[in-house]
């Protein structure tokens, strides 16, 4: 199964900056999203910022202003820098990428804590 490569997160205090970074495998050409969701312990996966291929983003929640998502397309990786970090910020950060008409797919995840 494709599985992108997740790496970053981490422990931080709250306002400090994490950076997530995502890369498909070259068999998964031109992914058209790509993106982060967030899962917490008991609540529903949130999308938190997404990408386009050609830079468009959209951001979720309390991310605008603090998160920018950012990709290099020969690359095929997507790259999250995260800003004045907040408790509530932390969870798992799952990386996902998809193709037209295509289901996403996923990274392993990387856990993101922020003590206040």
């Amino acid at each position: 199964q494709v599985q992108l490569m997740e790496s970053g997160g981490g422990s931080v205090q709250a306002g400090g900056s994490l950076s997530l970074s995502c890369a498909a495998p070259r068999t998964f050409t031109r992914p058209e999203n790509m993106g982060w969701y967030r899962q917490r312990p008991g609540e529903q996966r949130e999308h938190v910022a997404g990408i386009t291929r050609d830079g468009q983003t959209t951001y979720t929640g309390s991310a605008k202003g603090r998160f920018t998502i950012s990709r290099d397309n020969a690359k095929n990786a997507a790259y999250l820098q995260m800003n004045d970090l907040k408790s509530e910020d932390t969870g798992v950060y799952l990386c996902y990428a998809n193709r037209a008409g295509s289901l996403n797919i996923y990274g392993q995840g990387t856990q993101v804590t922020v003590s206040s």
